[in-house]
């Protein structure tokens, strides 16, 4: 029992002091994966969240689909999803919740953060000060938690701003912008002008669900009035719901930090408003039986504080896909902007342009330029307006604080301040070991001479020679045209050939093309074409490539014919091979091909987008020579997907017993042995709603053992569904030799490996 006499003073809150190595505020998907991947570096962490879940715009408060340069596979970025954590988290998250549960992915972020014995998280705990011991280092943040009435103040050597407003560089000083540079400034041509806005808005969604039987619906008073106010009134859907409302949205000429809370209530005026339209207008029958099943009571934030850094990247840095010496992280969405007056604005609401390919962002945006501690992570990380509509995205913003986790566990390490790693010996050592947890940078492949795997002769059971792809598959129409993707070399110069069904007399042109820059996705260049005459029925064409590639790429064997023309297909899948589409994807506004305005900086090109499974099937095809891209030397590459080789040791398909040998001259000490699989990097995997074919995906091993020389097991593993496999031995393996069996993932499926490393 308690009981306190009364005072004439104050009482003061309880109050705990925490020291860490590395205090991370703010648990979005940025916080998250900064402060998990320190932890694992060995760093003490505390991570400070403000909300009573992690995931920010990803959990359940706001249910937002986590999103990156895949771009809901709608644009030209192949296998781009984004690697390591980020990629673990995604992975984990489809095998457990591939329908798009938000609240179920809520618990998978605090499974991934509650594991790490060094991370101590507070949740509902909102920083409100922040303490400096110099003019340019912070000391300490002091945050209050509204459950347990604690104030807690938190010290640490370095800092990261996580926390989408940038609470800690706001108060700590740090430069910073708010709205949209003019053109000017950076020569970027589509920076907007004032008409069009300065800033993104707010969104809340609402979720709504048929309950079988008449649900009647009173709108409360401060609901809209007059829908149509809204003018994309017309466009409703009693069908949408969740964050496909994305466009219900208000605040760009607000003061979106601190008029937040009245931008909620517009926003939610307009929701409830928008549903009673929907239910009393007598527009909409089949809203008959549907109730309100959630509306969010916090919006997702899309633009506030922008943070200055070392460097900005700006709209070319995206559109020309510029090489940054000390790139960390991937980006890949487009240059996505919307009108600020949102949901009231009779413009579009969005305008989205999209790269050629994927883009490297630079270490020097992930830290202020003038606090010597503070990392910066998320949407505030330095960018002008205009390339923040592509780095502003979860996924994009995740990936990139994986690398302030990992620069603040060098940082600590080598006793350095963030500006420090800059220099080019730290930065590639910061690379590697991003590289090593599978960051994928682009343009940067692991080089690792500690990895024991060099210096082995490995030996496999066999290796795939493509010459052919059965055709049990279906048939499929050439309403839109369709490429098969081959991975080729310059020596490559193969007839294939191709089954085709035809209604009626017609024509289909067939062409190899590939793009300016070997590494992208998107076709513009072609090697060599042929048209071919058809009659009516079933029948085999032959197209021999006449001019080949001028190096490693990969080359877009094109079929363009129409509806009434079919190509036949196969139910076999390998890994680094797969089928596009010249298709729209309005989700990414993407109708088929690109056509900027004239003047705005941005490149006219086609889209070749994948059908998602269970469509997308390869095309039943055979070649006259085999294309050997799958072979051993593949492993050798440094990079854990396709790029411009499919960078995969694929096994035959009729190897019954596939097995990699691995042997050295001396005996090896090994303690570690890390193994890459195929989960397939170009599915999205988008975190809520959407929903996904599978749990697990269809390239990935899921079953196979390790031996050492003697054949004694040190390994197995039963369903696997990870992209990399870490195997720690509790006491060091010694041997002269490791045999790695592997089991086919399915009958229409080899198995295959993107890399083995030993340490």
């Amino acid at each position: 029992m308690i009981i306190e006499t009364p005072t004439e003073g104050l009482r003061g809150l309880k109050c705990e002091a925490i020291p860490v190595d590395f205090a991370v505020v703010g648990g979005g998907l940025a916080g998250v994966c900064a402060a998990v991947t320190a932890a694992r570096q060995g760093l003490q962490v505390a991570l400070i969240q403000d909300r009573p879940v992690l995931g920010g715009n990803a959990s359940s408060e706001v249910r937002l689909w986590g999103l990156g340069a895949t771009s809901h596979m709608g644009n030209n970025n192949r296998w781009s999803r984004e690697g390591g954590l980020v990629d673990e988290i995604l992975v984990e998250n489809t095998y457990r919740n591939k329908e798009g549960n938000p609240l179920i992915f809520d618990t998978i972020l605090l499974e991934f953060v509650m594991r790490e014995p060094n991370i101590r998280l507070l949740l509902n705990t909102a920083v409100y000060e922040v303490e400096k011991s110099a003019p340019d280092t912070i000391s300490s943040v002091t945050a209050f938690c509204s459950q347990n009435s604690t104030r807690y103040v938190v010290s640490a050597p370095n800092f990261c701003d996580a926390s989408g407003d940038g609470i800690v560089g706001f108060q700590a000083g740090a430069a910073f912008r708010m709205g949209a540079e003019s053109s000017d400034e950076f020569g970027e041509h589509f920076a907007p002008d004032e008409s069009y806005g300065e800033l993104l808005g707010h969104t809340i969604y609402f979720y709504s669900k048929d309950v079988g039987k008449p649900v009647k619906y009173v709108a409360p008073e401060y609901a809209l009035k007059d829908i149509t106010e809204v003018p994309r009134y017309r466009d409703f859907d009693v069908k949408e719901h969740g964050c496909k409302l994305w466009w219900i949205e208000y605040g760009g000429r607000r003061d979106t930090v601190h008029d937040t809370e009245e931008i909620k209530w517009e926003l939610w005026k307009v929701v409830y408003g928008v549903w009673d339209h929907i239910k009393n207008s007598g527009k909409f029958p089949d809203a008959e039986n549907m109730t309100l099943e959630w509306v969010g009571t916090i919006p997702g934030k899309r633009e506030s504080r922008r943070f200055e850094g070392d460097t900005m990247i700006i709209q070319q840095d995206v559109v020309e896909q510029r090489i940054h010496e000390d790139a960390v992280a991937v980006g890949g969405w487009s240059l996505d902007l919307h009108p600020s007056d949102a949901v009231y604005s009779e413009k579009s609401p969005c305008n989205q342009w999209h790269s050629k390919g994927v883009f490297g962002i630079p270490y020097r945006c992930y830290y202020s330029r003038n606090i010597s501690n503070l990392f910066l992570a998320g949407r505030i990380i330095s960018a002008s307006h205009v390339a923040f509509g592509s780095t502003r995205v979860m996924l994009t913003c995740a990936h990139g604080a994986t690398a302030v986790g990992m620069a603040a566990s060098h940082c600590l390490r080598d006793g350095l301040a963030p500006r420090d790693l800059t220099e080019p010996t730290r930065m590639a050592a910061l690379q590697r070991a991003l590289n090593r947890v599978g960051q994928a940078i682009p343009g940067i492949p692991l080089s690792d001479d500690c990895d024991l795997a060099q210096s082995a002769t490995l030996s496999p059971s066999s290796t795939l020679q493509l010459t052919e792809l059965s055709a049990d598959g279906p048939w499929l129409d050439l309403e839109y045209p369709v490429a098969q993707l081959l991975p080729l070399t310059p020596e490559d110069r193969p007839t294939v050939t191709l089954r085709i069904r035809a209604k009626a007399a017609g024509e289909l042109r067939v062409a190899l093309r590939v793009s300016d820059k070997a590494e992208n996705f998107t076709p513009e260049a072609t090697l060599c074409e042929q048209t071919f005459t058809l009659a009516a029925g079933e029948q085999t064409i032959e197209f021999p490539v006449t001019n080949g590639v001028d190096q490693n790429r990969y080359g877009f064997l094109c079929l363009y014919g129409d509806a009434a023309t079919e190509v036949a297909c196969s139910e076999q899948r390998v890994t680094g091979l797969m089928t596009v589409r010249k298709k729209f994807n309005h989700a990414v506004s993407n109708t088929g091909e690109q056509v900027p305005p004239a003047g705005i900086g941005i490149d006219r090109f086609e889209f070749w987008v994948p059908d998602r499974r269970p469509e997308g099937h390869n095309l039943a095809f055979k070649l006259s020579e085999p294309l050997e891209a799958f072979e051993l030397e593949q492993l050798a590459s440094g990079t854990f997907r396709p790029t411009v080789s499919t960078n995969a040791w694929v096994v035959a398909a009729a190897d019954p017993s596939p097995r990699l040998d691995i042997a050295w001259d001396a005996e090896q000490t090994i303690r570690e042995i890390v193994l890459h699989f195929d989960t397939d990097f170009d599915h999205a995997m988008e975190t809520a709603q959407w929903g996904h074919p599978e749990d697990v995906m269809p390239f990935c091993v899921r079953d196979y053992v390790l031996r050492d020389a003697d054949g004694k097991e040190l390994h197995r593993c039963s369903g696997n569904h990870q992209t990399v496999n870490r195997i720690r031995f509790a006491e060091p393996v010694c041997t002269r030799g490791l045999s790695l069996e592997l089991t086919h993932p399915s009958a229409q499926v080899p198995a295959a490996l993107f890399g083995i490393r030993i340490y």
